[in-house]
């Protein structure tokens, strides 16, 4: 399988090519914490739907980010985990989750609220 010869004005657009959008960073940074399966990503993103998490996933996977492990049981189990490839992605995520923090305080204050600190409380993390 050949690529096709790409031209990019930067890097950063390669690394957004794989991570970019509102999703794949928010499902990414999740899986940091360890393997999620689907019903737990759709509470910790509870404005995603179905179908765009399901897209979203099916495209990390194809660029080798995460992987989908199928447990062989009634019902079937499905999980979602960071391969060694995304995991090179941990630190890029938790910087970008930490000038959020810095960004939300700046701009809102306590006007705002980020749920994902909750989730993480709820899960044990």
């Amino acid at each position: 399988m050949s690529k096709s010869v790409k031209t990019y004005n930067t890097a950063v657009e390669a690394t957004l090519e794989v991570i970019g959008g509102k999703w794949k960073p928010v499902i990414l940074f999740y899986l940091t914490f360890g393997k999620k399966r689907n019903s737990e990503l759709m509470r910790l993103m509870p404005a995603v739907t179905q179908k765009v998490l399901t897209e979203q996933l099916r495209e990390l996977e194809e660029d080798g980010v995460i992987q989908r492990i199928t447990h062989n049981t009634v019902p079937p189990k499905v999980e979602y985990e960071l391969t060694a490839y995304g995991w090179s992605l941990k630190q890029i995520l938790h910087l970008m989750c930490k000038w959020g923090d810095n960004h939300i305080e700046r701009v809102y204050g306590d006007q705002a609220t980020v749920l994902s600190e909750a989730a993480m409380r709820s899960d044990g993390q």
